[in-house]
């Protein structure tokens, strides 16, 4: 009877019948990893079908490691049931190691080689360093934002994580302290939280925001560029006032407002993906926004250790850019224990909305948030579809004259500004102009808003029931 063998495939262990040179790669991928086992004479479901000349291979094969790749290994040779199998166990290296030039990683139970940013990590990674600790010359603290400097302070002794003397001192002090300095240089952390523009540096490093009719109908979009920290309070700003604003009710004389998705929910999600981006990717944060859901997608995919459906759950907390991380936590913007998906269902809770579904796809995160079943009675109650509308019906109110989704947005934008012209409707609409003034023609028609003074020079006006 076969025997088998009392490890599994994984990150750690992989199974081969018998040696080929090829294999070497799997050698140079534990060695850029985590270290591991390659086991030579056992088919895929571990079982032991041995190898021939095992004496010699187990002398050879230790060569070929040392000299192509300067890597030392283990070499057990092994005897189950009569057949000769061997198993090569390799360390963890210090410093990353190439095959024929070329460099691997182990991740799960495949071996995939990696590209230059990639290695660029991975030299990184062997010298215990993260990212966002490395320093950029050429930046002096006089560079940075006194905007984003101010917010830190303001925020950071109202959330009691620095008292009033610790957040006053100098600016050198301050990013000292905050682990953002390495010598004389400021660190990428340092230039991402406080520099007002740090894409001079990281191309990416922004939040992208459009409002789509549907997946192919964009009707307006923004970009929010600067500090990360003016960033997150620029883009929640944004899309809870024009993008996402909020249903109003009445129960009895209480006046009850209501967003598709909790605000306090949605800033989580954003802290997590600005503060988790892999800014090494050149794509901004993405948010689409609809009618009654959001979507966003942040490059960078999960550690290992975090599975996505684990995220309700309790698990550990592995930030991808700590030194970012601690800054947002140092002004009270996150936890430092994993918690921010904690919040987030307790923020649903409270207000009866939908938990998020997080999703690893297209290389990064994605998430979206749904309306609620009340949200969307609501809506339907005052028939709303689209942004940047704020429903607030008096107790008894009239019945709405029926209009479409085009027709709403066109009385929304109008509301924003009553000098916009049949072409700058146009264009924010992505709608031909015939278009806009056939829908614009039925606004004035129901009685909604009225063209007041000459074609070239006037302006619209929105009529109040």
């Amino acid at each position: 009877m076969a025997t088998k063998v009392l490890v599994k495939e994984c990150q750690y262990a992989e199974f081969k019948q018998s040696w080929q040179d090829e294999y070497l790669k799997w050698i140079c991928a534990f060695a850029n990893t985590e270290g591991g086992s390659l086991f030579v004479g056992v088919d895929d479901k571990g079982y032991v079908c041995g190898v021939k000349n095992a004496h010699k291979l187990s002398e050879d094969i230790p060569n070929k490691i040392r000299n192509t790749m300067g890597v030392i290994c283990e070499m057990r040779l092994l005897n189950a049931g009569g057949l000769d199998y061997f198993e090569i166990k390799v360390d963890k290296y210090p410093v990353p190691i190439s095959y024929r030039g070329r460099y691997y990683k182990r991740s799960g139970s495949t071996v995939q080689e990696l590209s230059g940013v990639e290695i660029n990590r991975l030299t990184l990674f062997m010298q215990g360093r993260t990212w966002d600790s490395v320093p950029v010359p050429g930046i002096s603290m006089k560079e940075l934002d006194h905007g984003a400097l101010r917010l830190f302070r303001e925020k950071a002794v109202e959330s009691q994580r620095l008292d009033k003397k610790a957040a006053g001192v100098s600016v050198q002090n301050l990013l000292q302290n905050l682990r953002c300095t390495e010598g004389s240089h400021l660190t990428r952390a340092a230039m991402m939280c406080f520099h007002p523009d740090p894409e001079r540096w990281v191309t990416g490093a922004y939040i992208k925001i459009g409002f789509f009719a549907t997946e192919a109908d964009i009707l307006y979009q923004d970009e929010i560029h600067g500090p990360l920290l003016i960033q997150v309070e620029r883009a929640m700003d944004l899309i809870f006032t024009k993008y996402m604003k909020a249903l109003v009710s009445y129960e009895g004389i209480n006046r009850q407002e209501r967003f598709f998705f909790p605000p306090d929910a949605f800033r989580e999600l954003l802290l997590n993906a600005v503060v988790h981006k892999d800014y090494t990717e050149t794509t901004p944060v993405q948010i689409k926004i609809y009618s009654d859901r959001i979507w966003m997608w942040n490059p960078g995919n999960m550690p290992e250790e975090v599975k996505v459906k684990d995220l309700f759950k309790k698990h550990v907390s592995k930030p991808r850019n700590p030194n970012i991380a601690n800054v947002f936590f140092k002004s009270g913007y996150v936890e430092s224990w994993g918690r921010g998906y904690y919040n987030i269902e307790l923020a649903c809770e409270k207000t009866d909305s939908k938990l998020p579904k997080p999703k690893t796809e297209f290389g990064g995160l994605t998430v979206e948030c749904r309306a609620s079943d009340q949200y969307k009675e609501l809506a339907s109650k005052w028939n709303i579809g689209g942004a940047n509308r704020t429903i607030n019906p008096p107790i008894n109110p009239p019945i709405n004259p029926p209009i479409n989704k085009t027709q709403q947005v066109l009385l929304d934008l109008v509301k924003e500004n009553n000098n916009y012209t049949y072409d700058d409707l146009a264009s924010l609409t992505n709608k031909h102009r015939d278009t806009v003034r056939e829908n614009l023609k039925k606004l004035q028609e129901l009685g909604l808003i009225r063209r007041v003074g000459a074609r070239k020079n006037g302006h619209w006006e929105i009529v109040e029931k």
